[in-house]
Order: C-alpha cells, then sequence, then structure tokens
C-alpha cells in the first residue's frame, strides 16, 4: 500500500488504576476506527519509547491524581484503596518525559483524563499535564484536553461518558485527517 492510500494510523496510550480510564481509551479508540483509522491501545507498560514515524495521531490518557498526572507516591495511594499493584509501577508522566519521535518530527497529540465528578472543575488536571511534557518533545496538540467523570475515586464513570469519547475519537479523527 503506498502512502497515498495508506489509512491514517493511530496510538492510544493510556494509564488506568480502577479500569475507567481504560474503558475511555477503548471508547476513544472505537471512535478512532469509525472515523477510518488503523489503531493501536496500548497500557503504558507496553507503550514505545520511539514513536513510529508514520503515527499520524497519538492519544494519552491518564487519570488525575493530585491535580495532575500521577507520581509514584500518588499511585501507591492508589494501591491502598484497592487498585492492583502491578498497575503502580509505571506512569504516563514518566513515559511522557521519555518518548521521543523517531524523526524528530511527530505526530499530533490529543489528551484527555479521567477526574472525580466532586473536583470535575480542576484549576489543573491529568490532561493539560500531559499535553505541557509532550509539548517539550515537539509534539503539538489538536486542541484543549477532555476530561470524563468518574464517580468516585474507584468509579465508575457517569452514564454518558463512554459513549462522549467515541464522540470524541470520531471528532479526532475528522480533525487530524483534515491536518494530513
Amino acid at each position: 500500500m503506498n502512502a497515498m492510500t495508506r489509512r491514517p494510523r493511530a496510538l492510544i496510550v493510556y494509564e488506568s488504576m480502577f479500569g475507567n480510564t481504560e474503558h475511555v481509551a477503548a471508547a476513544v479508540e472505537s471512535g478512532l476506527q469509525q472515523a477510518g483509522f488503523d489503531t493501536d491501545l496500548v497500557e503504558i507498560s507496553s507503550a514505545p519509547a520511539v514513536l513510529d514515524t508514520d503515527l499520524d495521531l497519538l492519544v494519552v490518557g491518564g487519570p488525575t491524581h493530585a491535580f495532575s498526572l500521577s507520581r509514584a507516591q500518588t499511585r501507591a495511594e492508589a494501591v491502598r484503596q484497592g487498585a492492583p499493584a502491578e498497575r503502580a509501577e509505571h506512569g504516563l508522566r514518566d513515559w511522557l518525559a521519555s518518548v521521543h519521535p523517531d524523526d524528530g518530527g511527530g505526530p499530533a497529540l490529543a489528551a484527555f483524563d479521567t477526574r472525580v465528578t466532586k473536583v470535575r472543575w480542576l484549576p489543573k488536571a491529568a490532561g493539560p499535564t500531559a499535553v505541557r511534557l509532550a509539548h517539550k518533545h515537539g509534539l503539538a496538540a489538536l486542541g484543549k484536553p477532555v476530561g470524563f467523570l468518574v464517580d468516585d475515586v474507584q468509579g465508575p464513570l457517569l452514564e454518558g461518558e463512554l459513549d462522549r469519547a467515541t464522540a470524541w475519537g470520531r471528532q479526532l479523527g475528522a480533525v487530524c485527517q483534515q491536518k494530513v
């Protein structure tokens, strides 16, 4: 298949302590597929350190911990609250600090976070932090990060949030294809 007929490609990388962010990431992936993208959905511990040159869109998502991306100590606290211990080993913050595009350029970027409804209007959150860190590596955001709401720390997601995530994925796909 030549470059003229190649389907656009997206990588969705997520960090999820209780599974809510993972569900949102899967819904975003579904929306991107509906928009004509080939997709790879990857949990943070399996995310590549170098981004492929044929990648058109990188979507990153993580839970909001202490008004930002998680850190080792906030992931440890999530484990104390019932999250699986293996999910605390790697964080999106650390991956974004080390990832780099293969050719020095990079794909378009989109970011999302999950946050509890009690503090839905955060002065700072995981999504904006992810965009700032990715920008340091030459990745430009397609738009503002999106927050998805969970009922409490462990969830569940509020009704309608997965539909909203799928719609956002379709929208990202359309915007990204216009820029390519």
